[in-house]
């Protein structure tokens, strides 16, 4: 029976809550909504829709003394994760606390995460990781890391493939320093303009040339309602959902298209199978979707094939 890859990830795993109104949204006042709690993070959600993929996995994270890292600690274990954590027992677990209007759309987001610039650093330094890092197929990691961190995680890769995950535009610009290195970044639309220094009406190619430029060899891009845009050494290709990539699906299509590349899929191959786990978690009530194996092939089945960007 053949191993399957094993992914060591690198960053946030926190309690996501995000709360939706029920009417339109009037500033400076109470509104009526419903607010949602679960355990979540770039890094953790693509490690999950991995492991769902037959990935075997691994996480470093921090988190801190409260009864909030108890329900971290047990949807690691849940997910089949070896955790690797550290525990801070005089900081407070991060958080992130998301708002949306009635349609969907954001209003503000408030992220408290400075326990990952304060202790992740020093946490990458642990023999403990090290040992991590040299027993594992590939590193997955997000721009939780300060770019120190992230500097030493690559280093210590010597050679192996690092996927990374933007995160948000306000951190996009800590991966800077380790383009060159990254076998591959998933990225929002806003995400990587800001990355590749190009206009906001820029077109696929132009992004893809932009990242280029910066350093990326290899890149996705998701838009909320338009095509994911792949490049790669093989050029760049697009490839239309049946439905909008948002909402923290782009974290299932991180994952499971992680979980294809290193079984030896191209990535407009890998890609199509990212797409389909985003279309089930848009229909999961969950973030990370359970990816059973006929569910996942029916969802394949509707993605189209891939389109070369002129």
């Amino acid at each position: 029976m053949m191993k399957s890859p094993t992914i060591l990830a690198v960053g946030g795993a926190y309690i996501d809550r995000r709360g939706r109104l029920s009417d339109a949204f009037v500033p400076a006042a109470s509104n009526p909504g419903t607010m949602r709690e679960n355990v979540g993070g770039s890094v953790f959600n693509a490690l999950r829709s991995a492991v769902r993929r037959g990935v075997s996995g691994s996480l470093l994270s921090v988190r801190g003394g409260d009864v909030l890292a108890d329900t971290v600690a047990r949807a690691i274990l849940a997910a089949g994760i070896a955790d690797l954590s550290a525990v801070f027992l005089d900081r407070t677990t991060p958080t992130n606390t998301v708002l949306v209007d009635r349609n969907g759309e954001l209003i503000i987001g408030l992220a408290d995460m400075a326990l990952y610039d304060l202790a992740l650093p020093k946490q990458i330094r642990r023999a403990k990781v090290r040992e991590a890092v040299r027993a594992a197929d590939a590193v997955l990691c997000d721009a939780n890391l300060p770019p120190a961190a992230l500097e030493r995680l690559v280093a210590l890769a010597a050679g192996k493939p690092v996927f990374a995950l933007a995160t948000s535009p306000a951190k996009v610009a800590r991966l800077t320093p380790v383009l060159g290195s990254l076998a591959l970044v998933f990225m929002s639309r806003t995400e990587a303009i800001a990355l590749a220094g190009v206009d906001i009406g820029a077109g696929e190619q132009d992004i893809a040339d932009g990242l280029r430029r910066a350093g990326l060899k290899s890149g996705v891009v998701t838009t909320d309602n338009g095509p994911v845009l792949g490049f790669g050494e093989a050029g760049a290709f697009s490839i239309l959902p049946p439905t909008k990539v948002a909402d923290g699906a782009g974290d299932a299509l991180a994952g499971a298209t992680v979980a294809a590349l290193l079984r030896s899929l191209t990535l407009r191959a890998a890609l199509r199978e990212g797409i389909a786990a985003a279309m089930l978690a848009i229909e999961s009530a969950e973030f990370v979707p359970a990816l059973a194996a006929a569910s996942f092939a029916e969802a394949l089945a509707l993605i189209p094939e891939p389109q070369d960007v002129a």
